[in-house]
């Protein structure tokens, strides 16, 4: 069992030693810097991250945090961000000679150390983390060893709920393929049916490293009521969307573009609506889900 455990934390320690292009650690720093001095490591994730393509896309970044009041945020943000974490933001600048684009969200170390816990039934956290993740700086090497079991957490709960889904009959590709499949249904995703089959087979040897070292490990299945989750899950996609349209510029705008990004659907905004986002947000939701643009 020891030696599963360890070669479930090898495969993270090396994806987090693997270096980001010089673009993400650019705008990593510039995010830091507007964030200071509360910022204790960045962390790279999403389809960047896995096509290992920058210019001409959208950085998925986090940046970890100590205290969300030292952050700069202003206390208002600061508390919506303990409450509904996270909050996100929107960050541009030029770098060797080119436009790097960023969404980068703020989470702190303690409350991402609890999201990823098997305690936790919402999988917002956890799902995302038990997929490959980079880690662009990092303050300390005691908080590169908190960052490294805070992501070995969110593997072991998101295997444990894959576990569950399949009542532990099925091979590697299959677990992790129905949980992220069930996982995007908690969120008001706009992702196309095979979505998740794409995540697992663009690391199929990491995933399958991961099921045996878990599986080793002995890790249980752990049933949830997904009902309620999905529930749970759809309340907290659209408290965090009415976040995202004040907390960076043009944040209407950049909702319908993810939207019709992964659905194919245009999402038009009148200028109204990019003024006045919480009060267009209810008819514009209830539109595309009606369409079925977002599920």
């Amino acid at each position: 069992m020891a030696a599963a455990r360890g070669d479930l934390e090898a495969v993270l320690r090396a994806e987090l030693a693997t270096p980001a292009p010089e673009a993400v650690q650019a705008i990593a720093r510039a995010a830091c810097e507007r964030h200071a001095p509360g910022i204790a490591a960045v962390l790279f994730y999403g389809s960047c991250f896995r096509d290992g393509v920058v210019m001409d896309r959208l950085v998925d970044l986090y940046l970890l945090a100590d205290d969300y009041a030292r952050t700069g945020q202003g206390r208002l943000a600061a508390r919506a961000n303990r409450l509904v974490p996270p909050n996100v933001f929107y960050l541009e600048i030029e770098h060797a000679g080119e436009t790097v684009r960023a969404k980068y969200a703020i989470v702190t170390l303690d409350q991402l150390e609890a999201k990823v816990s098997p305690e936790t039934d919402n999988p917002y956290f956890w799902a995302r983390f038990a997929q490959p993740t980079g880690l662009v700086w990092c303050r300390n090497d005691a908080t590169r060893r908190r960052v490294t079991n805070i992501l070995a957490e969110a593997v072991r709960t998101t295997f444990a709920a894959a576990r569950a889904l399949t009542r532990d009959r099925a091979a590697s590709e299959a677990l992790w393929t129905v949980v992220f499949l069930e996982t995007y249904r908690t969120e008001l995703r706009a992702e196309k049916p095979d979505r998740a089959a794409e995540i697992y087979q663009s690391f199929a040897a990491r995933y399958d490293r991961l099921t045996r070292a878990l599986i080793g490990e002995n890790v249980r299945p752990r049933h949830r009521s997904w009902a309620r989750t999905r529930r749970v899950g759809k309340a907290l996609s659209i408290l965090r969307l009415m976040k995202a349209a004040f907390t960076f510029s043009g944040g209407a705008d950049y909702l319908a573009w993810k939207i019709e990004r992964h659905s194919g659907q245009p999402v038009p905004l009148t200028d109204w609506q990019r003024r006045h986002p919480i009060l267009a947000a209810p008819p514009i939701l209830w539109r595309l889900w009606r369409s079925k643009a977002v599920r």
